[in-house]
């Protein structure tokens, strides 16, 4: 019940995400910091410990991986002083690595709690050591993600022997600034959770936010679409040649060897729920197999188990292709059988499990597909799993019980069931690729780069086209005297997907497949990329923006021209006596990237942006460091802004209070703002109306 309402929750805030076009400035947690040792000689290392608990349904980017794949990486700022020396790197404490499918590549992450580890050389009797950390912490549950930035001061953290200062080894927590937040979703899985907590004080403790409580490394896949495709499979599984023929001789037995009715409906919900109840254990095993989010994100990203699921992929697509049956031992599979003669409930469990047994070369496949998708998730994942695919085979046996006449309309059983058959192992055969990518990105293997993987899919789906075409045939399937019209538009279904599936060879997103392939960068040959494309007119039309300042580091999506800088896009606007689009966006903010990609490429949307507006995005992730006549002090937060992303989230926050992206702002060359501002929101026509609504208003402020 719990899942269940987390699941309505999550489905609740996600409907109402786009709403909050105003978003306010995010809570951030409370660190705590002390040193390994309480007193220590001139000359001695010492480890800085600095650590932090992390909010429900949120997680931490942490600093060991590479900045390249996308998210913001955990940064330290030492300030440089001689009473000190830095011995190593900064060593997190309980990060897990893994792949992320979003970015294409493997982060790390904490959840429940962060910690940072610091080894210093003490080199003075008065040591001054002083950091800022910037770092990253994400929601699970709207993808967005903030930027925070804490100032910590060891100097007094511990005593040096022979000092005439008197030091203190006692935890206390940071002062911590404001926040600057970017959309980004999240990981595959939660990584572990760090074994230890620190004890704070009571006025620490009460100035705290709570940060507690396990949390999922990423966005976690939907648990109703998991079961909804879960009952599917059950509801294939009775198709397939090892089950359906079952399903006559079985509620014929209810219904003839029932002295009433009644009893034969409650022998067939007996039945169906021993099915259930079946799967279920079989997931509960597999849920204490599973448990625990080491595990679970070993298994997604470790090449060993992804290596070893695409082989037992193969292995069950050409059990399905007729290359050979997967079977249980007989005497097994007979032991049970003899029971099923046992009288009342017993009985019928017993021949629920015997239907179980003798139909696993059929419903094997399937089954461990749903449990390779499950094990690496939480604890009730697998059992609902199993119990949604048990519901899905049990429920057209009790239907059938139920209404007997429905047996009559059943097709008989022939070469088709083979044919259900084959056409699984050729699925199968296409997600058995699936595992094999992820360490080969992950590894760098090269061995699947995407034109590959396509093609290795096309080729699989043309020929399961010519299967049922009846142009392709195996060693078990019958001669097809003519072709029926479920299997012509199965045959349709198929070719059209492999046609849809060409133009990915040469650069075309096919963003409904985006989660199942290797990333666009490791496309050898992007057309898209060679070619000029659609704004051409466009560009020529505004070749008078001149120098852009910071076009060589930035740039605008679908061929837009525009600015990088506030106040170069504010003379502009002038210039041109034209509305500025203001886009806060980051280069880690998948949100942002969702936007462009499914919003700003609409034909109504791109003419609004190419005609009525100047366009100007701020990247507030950015870390290229400005000219130092440049830097100033924040009036929000009192601190120095000396890149170009804190001073593009400071004009955000300080600005707009606002501090999410993807953020939207209509404004004139005079900052005054013409429409209420926008956030994440993927439905094009609010977007039109929302851009239209701009320019009504500026034109309504030049005609007064």
């Amino acid at each position: 019940m719990h899942t269940f309402k987390n699941t309505a929750a999550l489905l609740i805030l996600l409907g109402l995400y786009p709403l909050l076009g105003w978003a306010q400035i995010q809570q951030k947690p409370t660190w705590e910091s002390k040193t390994s040792k309480t007193e220590i000689n001139i000359g001695d290392e010492i480890e800085l410990i600095m650590r932090t608990k992390i909010q429900k349904d949120w997680y931490m980017y942490s600093s060991d991986f590479s900045e390249d794949v996308g998210p913001v990486v955990a940064h330290f700022e030492f300030a440089k002083h001689p009473s000190y020396q830095l011995v190593g790197k900064v060593k997190p404490v309980g990060s897990h690595k893994h792949f992320d499918d979003v970015f294409g590549g493997e982060v790390s992450t904490f959840e429940g709690v962060a910690e940072f580890r610091q080894k210093v050389k003490v080199l003075q009797a008065k040591p001054q050591i002083k950091l800022n950390v910037e770092y990253q912490i994400c929601s699970q549950i709207t993808g967005m993600c903030v930027l925070f930035d804490t100032d910590f001061d060891f100097s007094n953290k511990f005593k040096v022997l022979g000092a005439s200062t008197e030091n203190t080894a006692s935890v206390q927590p940071e002062k911590t600034e404001p926040a600057t937040p970017v959309n980004v979703p999240a990981p595959a899985e939660a990584p572990a959770k760090p074994e230890a907590s620190i004890n704070t004080s009571d006025s620490a403790a009460s100035a705290a936010v709570d940060y507690g409580g396990d949390v999922s490394g990423g966005k976690k896949e939907g648990m109703i679409a998991f079961l909804i495709f879960a009952f599917l499979g059950g509801l294939v599984a009775v198709i397939t040649p090892c089950v359906f023929p079952m399903l006559p001789m079985t509620v014929t037995f209810f219904t003839k060897r029932s002295e009433t009715r009644s009893l034969a409906l409650k022998r067939a919900f007996g039945f169906g729920l021993s099915i259930v109840g079946i799967y279920a254990s079989l997931g509960l095993v597999f849920a204490f197999f599973g448990l625990g989010a080491d595990f679970g994100n070993w298994l997604s990203t470790h090449w060993v188990p992804n290596v070893l699921f695409f082989v037992i992929f193969i292995v069950f697509a050409a059990s399905f292709l007729g290359m050979f049956e997967i079977t249980l031992p007989h005497k097994f599979v007979n032991s049970v059988d003899s029971k099923s003669s046992m009288g009342n409930f017993m009985g019928i469990f017993f021949m629920a499990f015997t239907l179980v047994l003798v139909s696993f070369s059929c419903t094997g496949p399937i089954v461990g597909s749903l449990l390779i998708e499950a094990v690496g998730g939480n604890f009730v994942k697998p059992l609902l799993g199993m119990a949604a695919f048990g519901a899905g085979l049990a429920a057209p046996f009790t239907l059938f019980a139920i209404f007997p006449s429905w047996i009559q309309n059943l097709p008989k059983s022939g070469g088709w069931l083979n044919s259900v058959k084959v056409v699984l192992g050729f699925l199968e055969l296409a997600f058995a690729f699936k595992f094999l990518s992820i360490p080969d990105q992950t590894y760098h293997w090269g061995l699947l780069d995407r034109e590959v993987y396509i093609a290795i899919w096309i080729v699989i789906f043309f020929l399961m086209g010519m299967y049922l075409l009846g142009k392709l045939k195996f060693s078990h399937d019958s001669d097809i005297p003519y072709l029926s019209v479920p299997r012509l538009v199965l045959a349709i279904a198929t070719f059209t997907f492999v046609l849809y599936l060409v133009p990915g060879l040469f650069g075309a997103p096919l963003k409904a497949l985006s989660g199942y392939l290797p990333p666009q960068e490791t496309l050898d040959f992007d057309l898209s990329k060679s070619k000029g494309g659609s704004n051409q007119n466009h560009s020529e039309a505004k070749s008078d923006l001149g120098e852009v300042r910071f076009n060589n580091l930035f740039h605008l999506p679908h061929e837009l021209n525009g600015f990088f800088d506030y106040k170069q896009a504010l003379a502009y606007a002038k210039k041109v006596n034209k509305p500025i689009f203001i886009d806060f966006t980051g280069h880690g903010c998948v949100n942002c990237r969702e936007m462009e990609a499914n919003v700003w490429s609409d034909p109504e949307v791109l003419k609004r942006l190419n005609n009525d507006y100047v366009v100007l995005a701020l990247y507030v992730d950015d870390k290229t460091e400005l000219p130092a006549n440049e830097w100033y002090t924040s009036s929000y937060d009192n601190k120095e802004k000396k890149t170009i992303g804190k001073q593009n989230a400071d004009l955000q926050i300080s600005k707009y209070k606002a501090n999410a992206q993807p953020y939207y702002v209509l404004i004139d060359g005079n900052e005054n703002i013409l429409a209420e501002p926008k956030a994440y929101d993927l439905k094009v026509e609010n977007f039109v109306k929302f851009l239209d609504a701009g320019k009504q208003a500026f034109a309504a402020k030049n005609a007064q």
